[in-house]
């Protein structure tokens, strides 16, 4: 009798290492995949912001030259573009949260969180 008792819990006992080691690895394969689907999410994101970023900085570069062009000296232009950047990056850094900070933790929380 005890030693069938002794095998019962022997194999119970097994069966939880087994269980643990299976838990274990489904939540590593979780993580990788919420991971990845993040990142991926990110990268693809930033490619084209940078596309865009190219785009406004030549864009900036012929309304600096055509303002100038208009006001007589080329870097009249320029001076003028870059008082509207830092008008705009104060009112950046002044909604800071509510604009980036906020929809990009959200944006990362609905992704981590999402489920298949």
């Amino acid at each position: 009798m005890a030693n069938k008792t002794t095998s019962t819990i022997e194999i119970l006992f097994e069966k939880a290492e087994s269980y643990t080691k299976t838990t274990i690895e489904l939540a590593k394969l979780n993580v990788i995949d919420k991971t990845s689907d993040v990142l991926s999410s990110l990268i693809s994101r930033l490619a084209i912001a940078i596309v865009f970023v190219m785009f406004i900085f030549l864009f900036n570069l012929g309304l600096s030259f055509w303002i100038g062009e208009i006001l007589g000296n080329f870097y009249y232009g320029f001076f003028i573009v870059a008082a509207f950047y830092l008008l705009i990056s104060v009112v950046l850094y002044s909604y800071k949260d509510q604009w980036i900070k906020i929809p990009v933790s959200n944006f990362i929380i609905r992704k981590m969180i999402k489920s298949k």
